[in-house]
């Protein structure tokens, strides 16, 4: 049972309020028992977590249309050596219906002219690199020629290609933080109202009273994002009874774990990569991921980070254990970031 005897633990997240790290934050942690504290970035979510100013952090990690979130990846790596005691702990799922927020025009109304304009024809308009370019799933509720500007998150741009490509073709994108940040950038930008939009939840579009343009503009239905939960210091009976219910390593129960490794290789041996992909197979572990990031030690090295499906004890050793001490064979070095309950579906 997750131990509340004390003080209020504090919860960082990537913020500001309504993103959807915070919606997610909240599913996982109740306001009630914790403090939740947005951050400006996810480097700093990550510091207050390694300099202990919060005792969980949540942070974005990948999306199922859009791929890795690449930021949170390398500060995983740590290639400065900054976040040294940095450990995954939990994960969370939020499905992501992303919506276009704004300012209604006041010089267009849906009522009398056709949405269909030459820029928002309803189709996408093929090239040589996409000759049959994939139609958007949603239609805008107004009229949006007035639109300049939209922003949001890089990864939301990347989950919205289809909408964007054929409703606000030529359209300046700006790149934020977080699309609640987004969010908020329009709501406060009284010099361009009207001219600037974002892509953002529909609870930001309450939280600031912004009009929704478009609803469901994601690429794909099923858009789901994965967070995970980062905690100072390896996983531990301690540290683990601060963790609400749902997210703690039962032993008793024995639950599915996932746990994400980071190592090195000579990229000029032959097999380098092959031979530590299979001390997995070997330990019938399951890789489930592989994702690489530049070393930055020199030109085209990398470091590679999989994540596979496993159990790890407290105190004794077992087959994933036993894996590393033999990844330490084969490799050029291995860290270890962390072991954690398997949410997915549940």
């Amino acid at each position: 049972m997750a131990d509340f005897s004390s003080k209020k633990i504090v919860i960082a997240y990537l913020g500001p309020q309504s993103s959807y790290t915070h919606q997610a934050t909240v599913d996982s942690f109740e306001e009630s028992k914790y403090i939740l504290r947005d951050e400006l970035s996810i480097r700093d979510v990550f510091d207050a977590v390694q300099s202990s100013t919060a005792t969980f952090g949540v942070v974005p990690f990948e999306n199922s249309s859009n791929g890795s979130v690449l930021y949170t990846l390398d500060l995983l790596v740590d290639r400065e050596e900054a976040l040294p005691e940095i450990h995954i702990c939990g994960e969370a799922y939020m499905d992501v219906q992303h919506c276009l927020l704004g300012y209604v025009s006041k010089s267009f109304s849906s009522e009398n002219k056709d949405l269909q304009s030459s820029m928002s024809s309803g189709s996408a308009t093929p090239t040589s690199t996409k000759p049959f370019p994939q139609e958007p799933r949603s239609k805008p509720l107004t009229d949006l020629r007035h639109i300049k500007r939209i922003y949001s998150h890089p990864q939301a741009f990347g989950q919205c290609e289809a909408f964007l490509s054929t409703y606000l073709k030529g359209v300046e994108r700006h790149e934020v933080s977080s699309t609640s940040k987004a969010a908020t950038i329009v709501a406060e930008d009284k010099e361009e109202r009207g001219t600037e939009a974002a892509i953002s939840s529909r609870l930001a579009a309450d939280v600031h009273h912004l009009a929704v343009l478009a609803k469901g503009v994601q690429d794909v239905e099923d858009n789901t994002t994965r967070f995970l939960i980062i905690q100072k210091g390896s996983v531990n009976h301690k540290n683990q009874s601060l963790l609400p219910d749902k997210l703690q390593i039962l032993n008793d129960l024995r639950p599915k774990r996932k746990a994400l490794i980071a190592f090195s290789i000579n990229h000029e041996t032959q097999g380098a990569l092959a031979n530590a992909l299979l001390v997995f197979k070997k330990h019938a572990l399951n890789l489930t991921s592989i994702n690489s990031r530049p070393s930055r030690i020199r030109p085209w090295h990398y470091i590679f980070l999989v994540e596979v499906e496993g159990e790890k004890e407290f105190e004794d050793p077992d087959l994933l254990h036993l894996a590393l001490k033999e990844l330490d064979t084969v490799t050029e070095g291995n860290k270890w970031l962390g072991c954690w309950v398997d949410r997915f579906g549940m």
